[in-house]
């Protein structure tokens, strides 16, 4: 019931912070490789075969590859997804924000060799286009369609789900909240996996089971103490408590012997009308000491 408390609390301090920014690095250096050799990104994609023959690190580096063109509204929307991904991990806390996106990933290379499992059943589709377009070329094709795409998408759907009432402007002109986007976006999501084909669905299902899982696993109390909305509450509350706070009354200070309120919580100072300045001193120097003049 506590796994992830329990996991926070041993590793929490490896957790990456601003992971999202990081993710936008990753996406700059796959823009300049593309510009320097458009072909490099073939030996940059998640291939389940080649890493079984050795490429291991197709494991990390499609990661790098970036889900679009470069344009811009590609910038807009990655700015955006930096935008929501940096309110997550501000809300949910940075180890449970690595995990959310890491879960993403970890389901990503897990949905490619079950791809690759698929395609070696006699009889299945997938089976009959490998054998005609040959094993190396099949897979190369089939791991283009890995890429972070949908994982950002998981980002704009937990952002939904932990901030519905937020409102955005559409297009820059719209006003909707943030909860009416989330829905149409799962609603097209859905269309598309009924229209995929059977790699198509693996390859959505496994890069969104994170959203699934997570929010499952949070919602029930499974892994967090709360859920994200409630962590929200939290902050929130915790942010007016803050502002509503009295000011703190000014800390005194004995000008002869330098015993503090602070550290001494039920000591008396005063002032000496009889010094010539804002001298004060404690109660056993009060009525000892020599008056500054």
């Amino acid at each position: 019931m506590n796994f992830l408390n329990k996991l926070e609390r041993k590793i929490g301090k490896y957790a990456i912070q601003n992971l999202s920014l990081y993710l936008i690095f990753g996406y700059i250096l796959g823009y300049i490789l593309e510009q320097i050799n458009p072909m490099i990104v073939y030996y940059l994609t998640l291939n389940p075969y080649l890493i079984l023959h050795g490429q291991i690190w197709r494991i990390v580096t499609w990661v790098i590859i970036p889900p679009s063109g470069l344009n811009f509204w590609t910038v807009i929307m990655l700015y955006f997804y930096y935008s929501v991904g940096t309110s997550l991990e501000r809300t949910w806390g940075t180890f449970y924000y690595n995990v959310y996106l890491f879960m993403g990933m970890l389901f990503t290379v897990i949905g490619s060799f079950v791809i690759m499992g698929i395609s070696y059943i006699p009889g299945t589709q997938a089976y009959s286009m490998m054998l005609y377009r040959g094993v190396d070329n099949y897979f190369s094709m089939v791991s283009i369609g890995f890429s972070t795409y949908y994982i950002n998408m998981s980002i704009f759907l937990g952002f939904a789900a932990t901030f519905p009432e937020v409102q955005v402007l559409l297009m820059f002109i719209i006003p909707i909240k943030v909860k009416w986007m989330g829905v149409a976006y799962g609603v097209l999501l859905f269309v598309e996996f009924l229209q995929s084909s059977v790699i198509g669905k693996v390859v959505i299902g496994a890069s969104l089971l994170n959203f699934i899982v997570f929010f499952l696993m949070t919602r029930r109390g499974l892994g967090m103490r709360v859920s994200p909305r409630q962590v929200k509450r939290r902050y929130d509350y915790q942010k007016e408590v803050k502002k509503a706070r009295p000011v703190s009354v000014s800390k005194h200070k004995c000008a002869i012997c330098g015993k503090n309120s602070e550290d001494n919580p039920d000591a008396e100072f005063r002032f000496c009308s009889k010094c010539n300045g804002n001298y004060e001193y404690c109660q056993d120097h009060l009525f000892t000491h020599t008056h500054v003049k």
